[in-house]
Formats: C-alpha cells, sequence, structure tokens
C-alpha cells in the first residue's frame, strides 16, 4: 500500500493531479471536504459535530478532521493506497496522522508538493472564481489571504515531512500532463 500526501496551496492543481494519479494508479482520492461530506450525509456523531461549525463559518478542530480520517482510514485499510488531499494541514494534524496510519500497520511515504508562484496561483484562482460563484475566488484580497494563512499555517507540514525523508516539491507550472508526469516520477522513484 502506498500512501501519499498530496500538497500545495489553493489553485496549485491538487484536485486535477489527484484525479489523475487515482486513475493512473488504482489508489483512493481522500478528499478531507468528501469526507467530512460523507460523515454528514451518514448522520454520525462526528458529521453533526462538523455541520456547526460550517454552519457558524468556523475551521473545525483538529480533533474533529482528525476523528474522521481515523474512521476512513479504519474502514480502507485494504485499499492498493490513498492520496490524502487537504489532510493533514498543522504539524498536530501529521503527528497524529502518523500514529493512526501506525496503528494499522501503514505509513505515509511520501509528501508531493505541487509548487506553484503566488501570481500564478492568484491568476488561477480569480480564473477559477469565474466558473465557480465562489466568493472567496472572486476577491484578489480574499484570494492573498488564503495563501497568506496558507504559508504561515499549513505550509510547516511540508518541514514535519522534510524531516522524515518523506517530502518532494515539484513544479507545478505548465500543462496538465507535464506536471502529472513530474509526480509520478516522484512516485515512480519509490518502488
Amino acid at each position: 500500500m502506498i500512501n501519499i500526501v498530496l500538497f500545495g496551496a489553493p489553485g496549485c492543481g491538487k484536485g486535477t493531479q489527484a484525479q489523475r494519479l487515482k486513475e493512473h494508479y488504482g489508489i483512493d482520492h481522500v478528499s478531507t471536504g468528501e469526507v467530512i461530506r460523507d460523515e454528514i450525509r451518514r448522520g454520525t456523531e462526528l458529521g453533526r459535530s462538523m455541520e456547526q461549525y460550517i454552519r457558524e463559518g468556523r475551521l473545525a478542530p483538529d480533533e474533529i478532521v482528525i476523528g474522521m480520517i481515523a474512521n476512513y482510514v479504519a474502514g480502507h485499510k485494504e485499499a492498493k493506497g490513498c492520496i490524502f488531499d487537504g489532510f493533514p494541514r498543522t504539524t498536530v494534524q501529521a503527528e497524529e496522522f502518523d500514529r493512526i496510519l501506525a496503528g494499522h500497520g501503514l505509513k505515509v511515504d511520501i509528501m508531493v508538493d505541487i509548487h506553484v508562484p503566488e501570481e500564478e496561483l492568484v491568476k488561477r484562482i480569480l480564473l477559477r472564481g469565474k466558473d465557480s460563484g465562489r466568493a472567496d475566488d472572486a476577491s484578489e484580497e480574499v484570494i492573498r489571504g488564503r495563501l497568506d494563512v496558507y504559508r504561515k499555517q499549513t505550509a510547516v507540514v511540508a518541514d514535519y515531512y522534510a524531516s522524515q525523508n518523506k517530502y518532494a516539491s515539484v513544479n507545478g507550472v505548465g500543462t496538465m500532463d507535464e506536471v502529472f508526469g513530474r509526480i509520478a516520477a516522484v512516485i515512480d522513484g519509490l518502488k
């Protein structure tokens, strides 16, 4: 089993590349957002807790997000592999994630960080905002704020995996095929 943490700032192309990796390697794509929506749909205790945070526009505490991921891992131990997209977002989550996986005899094999310069990210998100209808994709000020939060709070997770020699940065600029090729080269290099 191979476990990949797909990482990068908003607008770097994680969702697109995760879908391609899923198809190419026959592994699961675990989007934190999808896991949360599934917990809410199923009416679980965690899902009900998440609903309240979403209604109030707040980020869920680590323990709720970690609980959801722990449930997912427990239910998918026999998968060929997983791409974790949107998790972990903090060092605390990364440390707990390692414990959860180790409890099932699993580990994170690699974090692939899709690096795109900030000006390109802003351009991509503004373009996406024209189609998505998301208010947070339509304002350059809001986008730059999100990127700043990412840099300050989430990017430190890269250091956590780098300290374990489980970190690779790939250039996220180019065609979808070029970026996919760079990511696949990293994953294929693990074998």
